[in-house]
C-alpha cells in the first residue's frame, strides 16, 4: 500500500514513526558533540522568510565538519526539521529508505 492508498490512521502512524526516528538520530548525533567548537556561519535570510538553512562548522580534533540545519518558522517559533551531515540531508536519506520499504512491503 502506497502513501496515497494508506488510510489517514496509517499515514499518521507513519509520520509519528518517522518523527521518532529523526529525533533519535538527531539526539544521537548531537550527543556526540563534546569538547568541540561550533561556529555558526552568517545567515542570509529576509524578515519574511519561513524556511532557512543555518550552516555551522564543527571544529575538534580532526578535520572541521560542516553541519547544516533546515528550519521552518511556525506559530511557536523556529523549528529544525532536517539536518545535513557530510552532504547528506537526513530526511531525504530516510525518505528513500522508507519508500523502498513501503513499495516492497506496504504500510
Amino acid at each position: 500500500r502506497t502513501w496515497r492508498q494508506a488510510t489517514p490512521e496509517q499515514q499518521l502512524r507513519l509520520q509519528q514513526e518517522f518523527k521518532t526516528l529523526l529525533v533519535r538520530t538527531y539526539a544521537g548525533a548531537l550527543s556526540q558533540v563534546k569538547d568541540l567548537a561550533i561556529t555558526v556561519k552568517p545567515l542570509r535570510a529576509g524578515a519574511s522568510d519561513t524556511e532557512v538553512v543555518v550552516r555551522t562548522l564543527i571544529k575538534g580534533h580532526g578535520e572541521p565538519i560542516q553541519l547544516d540545519y533546515r528550519l521552518e518558522k511556525s506559530a511557536n517559533g523556529w523549528k529544525i526539521y532536517d539536518l545535513n551531515v557530510l552532504g547528506v540531508w537526513l530526511v531525504e536519506a530516510y525518505r528513500g529508505q522508507f519508500l523502498a520499504e513501503i513499495q516492497s512491503k506496504g504500510i
